[in-house]
């Protein structure tokens, strides 16, 4: 009978080591150590795995953080353009530098990031924040110009940052302008008593008034909005059919309160003072005093 070999306190049992039944140490073709090189090609395979994962969610953390940073700071620049008072004229100067100021930390931010949405991972990674970047830099075209910003022009006012923006980006930005220009419409009317309309207009002789804007007429923001209501209605469907359709209903709604405003400004303005601020509740069914006319 072969001698059994008792492992005494503190000798033997090193981690790592194989030992058989009777406490011998395993051949070194038996142990552990030698293990990746049984099935090394599946090991290496699942390593690269854990390392490509991990790789994703910090690309994913990053690209995360800059995103609500981006979105703040083009909260910020809307919350500015809000202190505008008039159409087609440029923004005073304190507003426009703050505006640039915001415009230069949101480069900086998206500079961090223009590597991790490179190619593929440019629709991989959700950047909700270049919505919101559209919606300000669109806003404040529109208050200097009275058109439309374009995608290729959205486009440039990301530079020089190599971010491409991608049609739900530009598409759902223009979807929240018209939220913006709502809000514009609304404050306006309220301080000055007549719906926003171009400087430029207001210069037209008095036969021109009634004439469209490619002839040189008034043109009010109620118009403006009311053409891009019809160009999203007829624009074909981009990313998610049901936030298509929840931001269509929802600009839908902001045309017509803004028609409400026009409406008592127009036809019953004479019986309000100045500085009367519209009732947009009006929506839900009007006061009674003009649908009881027969």
């Amino acid at each position: 009978m072969s001698e059994v070999i008792v492992p005494q306190k503190g000798e033997g049992f090193v981690a790592g080591v194989k030992r058989d039944r009777q406490g011998k140490e395993k051949p070194m073709s038996m142990s552990r150590g030698n293990a990746p090189q049984q099935g090394g090609a599946y090991t290496t395979m699942f390593e690269g795995f854990r390392d490509e994962l991990d790789e994703h969610h910090d690309r994913r953390m990053r690209i995360g953080k800059v995103s609500r940073d981006v979105t703040a700071l083009s909260k910020k620049i809307i919350f500015s353009l809000q202190r505008v008072r008039k159409l087609s004229q440029p923004i005073p100067t304190h507003i426009q530098k703050d505006i640039d100021q915001r415009l230069q930390e949101i480069a900086t931010q998206l500079k961090e990031i223009e590597p991790d949405v490179q190619g593929m991972n440019r629709y991989r990674y959700p950047l909700i924040c270049l919505e919101e970047f559209v919606e300000g830099v669109s806003f404040a075209h529109y208050l200097r110009h009275q058109t439309l910003m374009t995608p290729a022009q959205a486009q440039d006012a990301l530079l020089p940052v190599n971010i491409h923006l991608t049609a739900p980006d530009y598409v759902f930005g223009i979807f929240d302008l018209t939220g913006e220009m709502m809000r514009f419409a609304t404050a306006v009317t309220a301080l000055s008593g007549s719906m926003p309309t171009g400087q430029k207009n207001l210069e037209d002789d008095a036969d021109k008034s009634g004439a469209d804007d490619d002839q040189g007429g008034q043109r009010s923001i109620l118009t403006d909005m009311q053409d891009v209501s019809s160009m999203l209605h007829i624009c074909p469907t981009v990313g998610k059919p049901g936030t298509y359709a929840k931001k269509l209903s929802i600009m839908i709604e902001q045309v017509r309160k803004v028609e409400l405003v026009g409406y008592g400004v127009t036809v019953r303005g004479n019986e309000r003072p100045k500085g009367w601020i519209p009732d947009l509740s009006e929506a839900a069914g009007g006061d009674g005093e003009d649908t009881a006319m027969t």
